[in-house]
């Protein structure tokens, strides 16, 4: 696990978030399917991806303490936010892997309203035939 594969699988899960789908029932249910194998990748994309973010501020951390704390040179929220500062690839890393499975989570509710709709519509047509 490294920050590079991450970035590289989440841009591939962002271009098929990204591509409009028809109301076609059955290209929504592939879709749904697909769905639900990105939003289990993107979960464990999103743990990782924290892991990663913990690891380079532990290791900001240690750096900064080294430089200015020892020497009482910045206060306790100045170091947090130049640690931020210097985590910040990971941090939006994290939020990036965080909103592509939420997207994920919302296409799927999506594709079930679509087949919902061609159930329904499917009903109505044998009820008037």
């Amino acid at each position: 696990m490294n920050i590079e594969k991450l970035r590289e699988e989440a841009e591939q899960i962002q271009r098929f978030l990204e591509i409009t789908m028809s109301d076609n029932a059955n290209e929504a249910v592939q879709r749904g399917n697909d769905l639900i194998v990105y939003m289990a990748r993107t979960a464990s994309m999103l743990a990782d991806a924290k892991y990663l973010l913990n690891a380079a501020k532990q290791d900001e951390t240690m750096q900064v303490v080294e430089k200015f704390i020892l020497d009482n040179k910045l206060s306790a929220k100045v170091q947090n936010a130049l640690i931020d500062g210097l985590c910040r690839e990971q941090q939006y890393l994290v939020d990036w892997i965080s909103r592509l499975n939420a997207t994920c989570t919302h296409q799927t509710d999506w594709c079930r309203t679509l087949v919902s709709k061609a159930k329904e519509e499917m009903r109505l047509t044998k009820e008037f035939k």
